[in-house]
């Protein structure tokens, strides 16, 4: 089973893609915990050397992920996305760590139709496909609210409608791709989190 989990910040993305990956016992890829993990520098990180430029699509290639995380960070201090060589490269080097195999449930990836392409790409030279893709459809206020609730440094009430406008700017064309490609799920992500995954359940045709 390999999922997407698509939506804006504060729809619950988080929170149902751990239940997911509790519920069919596979590997969480989560952008957000590993550029937060790359930046603060909390935790040793594999380091990956490969040629300096992909010579499929010429996009930059880090060196490791610290590299990455410390040329990302002034992106997500102010709220915008990281570039989509950055991300792509993110999620090329955890797709191929050792503790990843045929299933997982990606969350915070994909972020613009562009990476979606890539991630299709990237699958296709694995010989794998993208299983679905989960839209957690959530009002802007309460993806506003339930943002300025947590607890993460970059959740400022600034930064945190910067990230709802760039979803609305450039994540919204994703729903788009993975409707023609009949992979899209939609969700009602405003409703408890056992009832969303209930739902998610049930479209996935599961008990």
């Amino acid at each position: 089973m390999r999922l997407v989990i698509l939506g804006g910040s504060g729809s619950g993305k988080s929170t149902q893609a751990q239940k997911l990956c509790r519920y069919f016992d596979i590997p969480l890829i989560s952008t957000g915990e590993i550029l937060r993990s790359a930046i603060s520098g909390d935790q040793p990180l594999p380091e990956f050397r490969w040629s300096e430029v992909d010579p499929r699509t010429s996009l930059p290639v880090y060196a490791s992920l610290s590299e990455l995380g410390y040329h990302a960070r002034p992106y997500i201090q102010k709220g915008e996305l990281v570039p989509d060589e950055m991300i792509i490269e993110l999620i090329r080097i955890r797709l191929r760590q050792a503790d990843i195999n045929c299933d997982w449930v990606l969350e915070g990836y994909p972020r613009t139709a562009f990476q979606s392409e890539e991630l299709d790409f990237f699958l296709d030279d694995f010989g794998q496909k993208l299983d679905w893709a989960i839209y957690l459809q959530v009002p802007e206020a309460v993806m506003v609210n339930r943002s300025l609730g947590r607890s993460l440094p970059d959740d400022q009430p600034e930064i945190v409608q910067r990230r709802v406008e760039l979803f609305y700017d450039r994540t919204i064309p994703i729903l788009e791709y993975y409707d023609r490609r009949r992979c899209l799920l939609t969700i009602n992500g405003d409703q408890s989190p056992e009832m969303v995954q209930q739902n998610i359940l049930t479209l996935l045709s599961l008990p």
